[in-house]
């Protein structure tokens, strides 16, 4: 759920609907806060599809939690950067902390760059706090749309839940309003910025049961899967990438979304799943992973080897 590695990068790092946008080489890019070319639009670059009409290649970034996100960096950040951005996911309920006016402020101004806005991971303390009382889940539910969030992610990494009691937490989730993204992963525990030896001893689970979970949810109406990257990327003494083979493979890449919150994970996405791989990364990270995905920039690994189909479709 929430990479620890964050902290060193924020150490390091800076911290209407959008308007359309054509990557295509034979035309100008817009950047979404204007309604010019950007200078060095005659340069090759990725094709990439418009913000209005993206399904795969979506960004999601982490909001407050780490480090305050104002609604006036926000504002500043999408204005620049907010073509490149999809949405913004708030981390360890931190929204619960904040006044409802400047709650409200920040999923304005969300709303305002059209990103969409999540909680993150927050219901499973409301259900553990409510021994899974269905009408404080619905008054959570009900808050949190009339607040204005968009999507409600749903996750067990510290809580042993039946797989049909979830499936009818994603249905009664969508029923209120709000898109359920429900997170799965492969470890007990995930979520709390666990020690690897913390992690192992609590062990971890088979990627198919993983991948099964994924379809018995999106059979219930998810509308994304968040691949947990603890146990995969995050926290492990190697990574598991053949825990993230056999999800790219089971799996509707526009269902699926990886939590990517360091650079050589969200690389090695890139890498192994092309330009239009669904990722959630810090704020800091958005330009980074951007030069990544038009091709413009790179590692050793990828410089010059990231690249698009023009004719390709989602």
């Amino acid at each position: 759920m929430i990479s620890h590695a964050c902290r060193r990068l924020s150490r390091r790092s800076q911290p209407h609907r959008a308007l359309s946008t054509t990557a295509r080489l034979s035309q100008p890019l817009t950047s979404s806060s204007s309604s010019t070319s950007l200078p060095f639009s005659f340069l090759p670059a990725n094709s990439l599809t418009p913000k209005s009409k993206r399904t795969t290649g979506l960004t999601e970034i982490r909001g407050p939690y780490y480090a305050p996100v104002t609604a006036t960096y926000l504002d500043e950040l999408l204005s620049d950067w907010g073509e490149y951005v999809d949405g913004i996911k708030f981390a360890g309920g931190a929204f619960s902390l904040m006044p409802e006016e400047r709650l409200k402020g920040l999923i304005d101004v969300c709303h305002k760059h059209d990103c969409y806005v999540s909680t993150g991971g927050f219901i499973e303390r409301v259900l553990s706090s409510s021994g899974g009382s269905k009408d404080v889940i619905s008054k959570y539910l009900t808050t949190c749309k009339n607040l204005g969030f968009d999507v409600l992610e749903i996750s067990s990494g510290f809580l042993s839940i039946p797989t049909n009691d979830w499936a009818s937490l994603i249905e009664f989730t969508a029923k209120h309003g709000l898109k359920p993204k429900p997170e799965v992963g492969i470890q007990w525990g995930a979520g709390g910025d666990a020690s690897v030896e913390e992690l192992e001893s609590a062990g971890s689970r088979d990627p198919k049961w993983l991948i099964d979970r994924a379809k018995v949810f999106l059979d219930a109406g998810a509308h994304m899967i968040m691949i947990e990257s603890e146990g995969i990327t995050e926290n492990v003494k190697s990574w598991r990438t053949d825990v993230i083979s056999a999800v790219t493979s089971g799996l509707p890449a526009e269902k699926i979304m990886f939590e990517a919150a360091e650079p050589d994970v969200f690389s090695y996405h890139i890498q192994n799943q092309g330009a239009r791989a669904n990722l959630f990364i810090d704020h800091s990270q958005i330009v980074q992973l951007a030069c990544l995905r038009r091709g413009i920039w790179g590692t050793g690994g990828t410089f010059a080897r990231v690249v698009t189909f023009e004719g390709a479709k989602e």
